[in-house]
């Protein structure tokens, strides 16, 4: 039935597009993705205008770090696109509050995407849904094909396993075990406790806990992915503490390392720098026989500018978003980043193939810091950034660590106080 209201909505507005433009609609496109320019110029736009005769697409992005900036004055100034790419979460929730952003809430194809993938684009209450859902990024463990070979090493799917793998190529000599730094901290954080976090917390059930007050970041479950990080720092390499994200990729890409503690937006890179076969493993579940969880983060929207000119026509296009036919084009041209639709995508990357199947086996998350939790100062996801550094160099115990973070998440959120 979703599928059917989906392909009716796309009808709909197919059919909306060739009948009721007389001149030709022209809608502008706000991003960050300047990286993604050519993809959109020579098969995203090329596919629609196909379909949508009198509707133009200009895709004008700006440079990542100043698109925030550049947004909002856009906006303030009434010259912003009729269509907002939007960050997940605080940022996007920011610009519907100042009615920047319209309520896609009716919008029939919104149904192809599950209450996960939209959370980052709802108000607090769920009730609206201000962006259409593009990609995620899923976090879990790259390896070295050739190196797991040669040591004769099996895939780990226990934490034991895992640190039987660790001890084992650390022994060898031959590769560092895992290639991760602390120096920028947030790798820490992102590839470290988010990343084995949610088989901690039971994924959704701990996030949604932790943000109504029913948990406490010095509950277990919260504390004790700070003891598995405290065991990292033995695999991690010689100078560790000074080693850059850049550092790390490069020392991955070069085959000196075995193991990449990973986001799947690295695989873009990975296969043009790395000249061996690459595989990828989850998270590592405490016992075997537990259910697995996955952080399988929310990434990527895009949203209706509120005072466009063309809402007719920039809801055609997003409904084109939400279609299967989207959903292949990008989860194929930029392989790990994944279509958040319902419907199945067939992914041509071997690795990113590898890494999107975990769905089917585990239960999906998001970053337990990124929704509502970081609103306040102290900042709970920077907090989290210094408190993964401190649990891989051993400098605080698990439990300093949250008796820390709760203290400031309880100075300034209510549900904690």
């Amino acid at each position: 039935m979703k599928h059917t209201r989906l392909k009716l909505a796309l009808l709909g507005t197919t059919l909306m597009a060739t009948t009721a433009y007389a001149e030709d609609v022209t809608l502008t496109i706000e991003s960050w993705r300047n990286d993604d320019l050519t993809l959109w110029q020579d098969q995203i736009i090329p596919a629609f205008e196909a379909q949508h005769p009198g509707i133009k697409i200009d895709f004008t992005p700006s440079a990542p770090a100043e698109y925030n900036a550049v947004l909002n004055s856009k906006l303030d100034a009434g010259s912003a696109g009729d269509l907002i790419t939007c960050r997940p979460f605080d940022a996007s929730l920011a610009l519907y509050d100042a009615g920047h952003l319209s309520d896609l809430s009716g919008v029939d194809a919104m149904s192809n995407f599950s209450d996960v993938a939209k959370s980052a684009w709802q108000t607090d209450d769920g009730a609206v849904t201000f962006c259409v859902p593009m990609a995620s990024v899923i976090h879990g463990f790259i390896y070295n094909k050739d190196a797991f070979a040669e040591l004769g090493l099996e895939v780990p799917t226990t934490e034991d396993e895992f640190f039987a793998a660790l001890d084992k190529i650390r022994e060898d000599g031959t590769y560092i075990p895992m290639a991760m730094g602390t120096n920028d901290q947030w790798e820490a954080a992102t590839m470290g406790y988010n990343n084995i976090g949610p088989n901690y917390w039971k994924g959704e059930e701990g996030r949604q806990a932790l943000i109504a007050g029913e948990q406490k970041l010095t509950d277990e479950a919260w504390t004790a992915p700070y003891a598995t990080l405290a065991r990292w720092g033995e695999y991690l390499g010689d100078g560790y503490e000074a080693q850059t994200y850049p550092d790390s990729q490069n020392i991955f890409t070069l085959g000196r390392a075995a193991i990449y503690p990973a986001g799947s937006w690295e695989i873009s890179g990975f296969n043009t720098q790395a000249d061996f076969e690459m595989g990828a493993f989850k998270p590592p579940v405490r016992n075997a026989g537990d259910t697995c969880y996955i952080s399988d983060h929310t990434d990527i929207g895009i949203g209706m500018n509120a005072a466009t000119e063309h809402p007719e026509a920039a809801e055609t296009f997003l409904a084109w978003v939400a279609s299967p036919e989207f959903a292949e084009i990008f989860g194929n041209a930029l392989p790990g980043f994944f279509p958040l639709s319902d419907t199945p995508v067939e992914l041509q990357d071997p690795l990113a193939k590898e890494i999107v199947g975990w769905r089917n086996e585990c239960e999906s998350t998001i970053r337990s810091t990124y929704q509502i939790l970081s609103r306040g100062t102290p900042n709970l996801e920077n907090e989290t950034w210094g408190a993964s550094v401190a649990a891989i160099k051993g400098a605080k115990s698990p439990e300093e660590l949250g008796a820390e973070l709760q203290e400031g998440l309880a100075s300034w959120y209510a549900p904690h106080q």
